[in-house]
């Protein structure tokens, strides 16, 4: 049995990418087999880490992983750890953070890359959760700079390619069986040179605004549920995508309702007699009050289903149940004819 990826990588279900990066990038710098020569275990490791990233880093992988386990990527053609020859084209950029450096095959520091993914935690009422709601928040993103449309250069100017790797932001040397690749000392892995500067942006081609954004939570969402907006991340670098914004929720607890899945649960108090003789009584719900028949005889603690009064279920159709549990009141401050009427009834009954 394989391991679970999330347990290897070390990080949350919920995690976005850059929490899986960054791990990844702390397993792969300590268990890397130049660093751990002769190190089977570390070597296995390394490999466990760089398979786990390879799926959790990507979306549709991912996606298959959590609702199926490992059983659901059998039909994508994914064999596991692809070796070493190639795990540098497969995570160059990853080791040029880690180490300083990629491989020949590992892609152009100025290749088409995409935008960081970012994160908003959003706190919504119980009602909300329970019938949806249509929320506009606010986050801080890194945007085009409309100056100088993203190039970094004042208006009127143009980034000079760099002189010293060609805009290729990088420069290669020969080590063993692999030609190692290094950030240009020129440009510094940009592959361009910016001689004139935009003022705006301070020649980094971006600009740190707040955006607005009018969000769709549908019925039926629980503490935890995470809503991704494609394209709603951070800016992408030369001219690639931007990343996602994963918004994750957290429901404030109601005065009344709990909440078990689509059902919920409230509690009230109904009188002796009434638990004795049975009757009707007003409960709250979800829309309102409701009348409710309480059956004769009704012990303390008994519990009623009202039925398709709870949530809206959040993959399917239909609604939870309300749970509604009786606490059976002991009558207090009795007169006295309340009490000798008492007192007579527990005769009658042979408890006196």
């Amino acid at each position: 049995m394989k391991n679970d990826y999330y347990s290897i990588l070390g990080v949350d279900r919920t995690a976005v990418s850059e929490e899986i990066k960054a791990s990844y990038r702390k397993m792969a710098l300590k268990y890397h087999p130049d660093r751990n020569p002769g190190d089977k275990e570390s070597e296995e490791k390394f490999k466990e880490a760089a398979e786990a990233y390879e799926i959790l880093s990507n979306p549709e992988k991912r996606e298959l992983y959590d609702r199926y386990g490992h059983e659901g990527l059998k039909g994508t053609g994914f064999q596991g750890f692809s070796g070493f020859e190639d795990i540098f084209s497969s995570f160059g950029d990853i080791f040029e953070d880690v180490f300083g450096f990629g491989s020949s095959r590992a892609r152009s520091r100025t290749a088409a890359r995409q935008g960081s993914d970012l994160r908003y935690d959003l706190k919504i009422s119980f009602i909300d959760a329970a019938f949806g709601t249509s929320p506009e928040i606010e986050i801080e993103r890194f945007e085009k700079c409309g100056e100088c449309g993203g190039s970094g250069a004042a208006p009127g100017t143009q980034p000079t390619v760099c002189p010293t790797c060609r805009g290729v932001g990088q420069v290669t040397r020969s080590s063993g069986f692999f030609s190692i690749s290094s950030a240009c000392p020129q440009c510094h892995g940009a592959g361009k040179i910016i001689e004139n500067p935009c003022r705006t942006c301070r020649g980094t081609g971006k600009l740190r605004v707040r955006k607005s954004i009018q969000l769709k939570i549908p019925p039926g969402v629980e503490t935890g549920s995470r809503l991704r907006l494609r394209g709603e991340g951070e800016e992408g670098e030369y001219g690639g995508p931007r990343g996602d914004l994963y918004v994750f929720i957290y429901i404030e607890p109601h005065d009344i309702f709990g909440r078990d899945g689509s059902d919920i649960v409230c509690g009230i108090s109904i009188p002796m007699s009434m638990a004795v003789l049975g009757g009707n009584i007003e409960v709250p719900t979800l829309e309102g009050k409701e009348r409710m028949k309480i059956s004769k005889n009704t012990p303390h603690g008994k519990v009623f289903k009202l039925r398709g009064k709870g949530i809206p279920h959040l993959r399917g159709f239909g609604r939870g149940d309300q749970l509604v549990q009786v606490t059976v009141e002991i009558p207090t401050g009795l007169s006295r004819k309340e009490e000798k009427l008492l007192k007579e009834f527990a005769k009658l009954r042979g408890e006196l």
